[in-house]
């Protein structure tokens, strides 16, 4: 007897990515749809299925970029609203789970492949450890993971939206300016997709450069062509912010498993992050240098981990019912 077909998704603020899983719990027939394309998150799902002539699901998982224990959910990075009840019954599922999109990605960490991985530093795992995880995309997601009974408790919050704090004297010129446009400066307002062009705009300003506007895919493929030292600025600073991030998420979680870097940005960057004042941040953090020299940080490779991580939460919960 066949099982009932089981839907994840991985929904953002630009793409919502779907698959079905097969009987060993594995997303298959993974598609990316452009969240602006479709009203709301049903229409996508119901196009998705559509695509892919599969039979209406009986349960489903889907990963959000928002908060997800209200009613009602708003995408924080997308115009799309909805309530858990109404896309429960519009698709007509027996089961609808709905987690954190980093929460979600969170849960594929134990469960990623080797290759699915790029260290950058040293370090080492610590077997049962908690880890964390953070990463820039249309916003900056933040999650860990905690090692309890057995199993892997995923955390679900908004630290993406925490205060950015600068490093050292450019870092804070270029936060001042900020602050007289934003009343906060969260680490998403500029480690982001959304906020790189705002960074590039500024880092401009306190370089004393003619600022150029210019998309986020267009500041990433300058800077990893070599050919723009404006965009390569840019993206040093983007990630020595972010590293200092990171090294806070690692001190607060006591991350002794890995930090891990995820989103649509930094893979993009290859070997140009590697060599980014990233690690060195990581680790500037006083009398816990050494502390944080022992913890490795990794870049995740693979093109959809989110989805597994919804597929593993998705099976531990239909077997508690």
């Amino acid at each position: 007897m066949n099982r009932p077909t089981r839907l994840v998704a991985d929904i953002g603020g630009t793409r919502a990515r779907f698959a079905l899983l097969d009987e060993a719990n594995t997303p298959q027939h993974v598609r990316v749809l452009a969240v602006t394309d479709f009203p709301g998150p049903v229409e996508a799902i119901q196009a998705y299925l559509e695509e892919s002539a599969s039979a209406t699901p009986s349960a489903a998982a889907i990963a959000i970029a928002a908060p997800v224990h209200e009613g009602l959910i708003t995408l924080t990075n997308a115009s799309w609203t909805f309530s858990r009840e109404s896309m429960r019954t519009r698709l007509g599922l027996r089961h609808l789970l709905l987690l954190n999109d980093f929460s979600a990605l969170a849960l594929s960490l134990p469960h990623l492949a080797a290759t699915d991985l790029r260290q950058v530093g040293g370090g080492n795992t610590i077997a049962g450890a908690a880890k964390a995880v953070l990463g820039p995309g249309t916003g900056l997601g933040v999650s860990g993971l905690l090692h309890h009974a057995g199993h892997w408790l995923p955390l679900s919050g908004e630290g993406g939206h925490c205060s950015l704090a600068p490093a050292d004297e450019r870092e804070a010129a270029i936060l001042a300016l900020a602050w007289r446009e934003f009343r906060h400066v969260s680490g998403e307002r500029i480690l982001s997709g959304s906020g790189l062009p705002l960074l590039h705009r500024l880092v401009a300003t306190v370089d004393g450069r003619t600022h150029q506007r210019l998309t986020t895919p267009e500041i990433v493929a300058r800077a990893v062509a070599g050919e723009d030292r404006q965009c390569a600025a840019v993206v040093d600073t983007f990630c020595a912010l972010l590293g200092s991030l990171a090294g806070n998420l690692a001190l607060t979680l006591g991350a002794q498993g890995g930090v891990y870097v995820g989103g649509g940005i930094i893979p993009r960057l290859g070997e140009i992050f590697d060599r980014s004042p990233f690690r060195a941040r990581f680790e500037a953090k006083g009398r816990f240098a050494s502390y944080l020299a022992a913890i490795p940080t990794y870049v995740i490779l693979s093109p959809a981990p989110a989805l597994l991580g919804a597929a593993h939460a998705l099976a531990e919960c239909e077997a508690c019912l």
